[in-house]
C-alpha cells in the first residue's frame, strides 16, 4: 500500500496554498470545486469544505490546492490541514470518483518554436509531470507510455518532459511544417484520455539527472558550488525552461575555476547554446561570483 506524504508549497497568491503529494491522486485530471454542492463526486473535497476557512478546492494529479477566506492566516492552520490530508490519503479513502461524468478541464496543446531549430515545444494547459524526465531513445521509456509511443514516429529523435510541456527533438529529414499538427493532436488525445504520462510509481527515471539541490544533496556541496546552484536555479533555469530546455549543475573545479553543466531538452545540441552559455550564463556567474568562476562548460554540447 502506498504511503502518502505532503509537502506544503506557497504560491504567488497568498490566499492559495498547495499541498503536494508524493504519489498521483487523480488520473491526470484537474478539478475545481467552489462549494460543497459542486464537490458531490469528491469525498475529499467535501470533507475539506467542513473547514470554515476553505473557499475553493483544487485537485490535480499530484497536489491539492486550497483557497482560504480571510478569517484565518495559512501560517496558523497549514500544519493541521497537511496532517488531515496525510491521514485521509493513507486511510485509502477516495479522492475523486473519476468514473463519474465529472466536469474536468479540457486539454489544449499549443506548439511553440524554440531557439533550437531541431526542437519544438508542445505546451499543455495543465501540469503533466511532477519533475523533469529525459528520454534519448525508446529503450529508456519503460517508465513512460507517452514517450514510448512518441518514438514510434520515425522522425522523433529525443523526448523531454517538464511540468507542463513536452520538447521533441526531430531528425533532420523531417520538416516541422509537415509534422507539428500530427504530433500536437497525438499528445492532446493521449492526455485527454487521462492516461499517465509517466508511471506514478516511478521515483527515478532512466537517464534522468537532477540538480544536487533537487536531490536533497545541496548541503553536501562546498560553499562555491552551493552559490552556483542557487544562481542557476533562480536566474537561469526559468529562462531556459521558457525555451523548452533545462540546465543542470554537474560539478565545480576549484583549481581551474570551471563550472561543468549538462544541457537538456531544447538546449542540448542547440546551435545558439554555446553563445548563451558563454555570453549569458558564464558572464552572469562571473559578475555575481567574481574571480571564483573563469569558465562554464557544457559536458554534452
Amino acid at each position: 500500500m502506498k504511503e502518502y506524504m505532503i509537502t506544503v508549497v506557497e504560491t504567488n497568491n497568498p490566499a492559495i496554498l498547495k499541498f503536494d503529494t508524493n504519489h498521483f491522486i487523480t488520473k491526470n485530471n484537474n478539478y475545481e470545486f467552489k462549494n460543497i454542492d459542486e464537490a458531490k463526486n469528491s469525498p475529499l473535497a467535501q470533507q475539506l469544505f467542513y473547514l470554515p476557512f476553505v473557499k475553493t478546492v483544487y485537485i490535480s494529479g499530484n497536489f491539492i490546492a486550497l483557497e482560504r477566506y480571510d478569517i484565518v492566516a495559512w501560517e496558523d492552520v497549514k500544519d493541521e490541514v497537511a496532517q488531515q490530508l496525510v491521514e485521509y490519503l493513507n486511510a485509502g479513502e477516495p479522492v475523486v470518483l473519476e468514473e463519474e461524468n465529472l466536469k474536468t478541464v479540457p486539454i489544449t496543446i499549443y506548439a511553440e518554436l524554440t531557439p533550437n531549430p531541431a526542437v519544438m515545444k508542445f505546451v499543455a494547459n495543465k501540469k503533466i509531470v511532477a519533475r523533469i524526465f529525459e528520454f534519448k531513445n525508446i529503450d529508456e521509456t519503460a517508465s513512460s507510455e507517452l514517450a514510448k509511443q512518441l518514438f514510434h514516429f520515425p522522425f522523433v529523435k529525443e523526448v523531454f518532459f517538464d511540468e507542463n510541456y513536452i520538447s521533441i527533438t526531430k531528425y533532420d529529414m523531417a520538416d516541422w511544417n509537415e509534422i507539428t499538427l500530427e504530433l500536437r493532436e497525438f499528445i492532446r488525445a493521449f492526455l485527454a484520455e487521462g492516461k499517465e504520462v509517466v508511471s506514478a510509481d516511478i521515483t527515478t527515471a532512466t537517464k534522468t539527472t537532477e540538480t544536487p539541490k533537487v536531490q536533497g544533496q545541496h548541503e553536501n556541496l562546498d560553499d562555491t558550488s552551493k552559490q552556483i546552484v542557487d544562481i542557476l536555479e533562480e536566474y537561469v533555469k526559468p529562462a531556459v525552461a521558457s525555451d523548452g530546455g533545462n540546465i543542470l549543475f554537474k560539478s565545480y573545479e576549484k583549481e581551474s575555476k570551471t563550472v561543468n553543466v549538462i544541457l537538456q531538452g531544447a538546449c542540448s545540441g542547440c546551435p545558439s547554446s554555446t553563445f548563451t552559455l558563454k555570453n549569458g550564463i558564464e558572464t552572469m556567474l562571473k559578475n555575481m561570483m567574481g574571480d571564483k568562476v573563469r569558465e562554464v562548460v557544457a559536458l554534452n554540447g
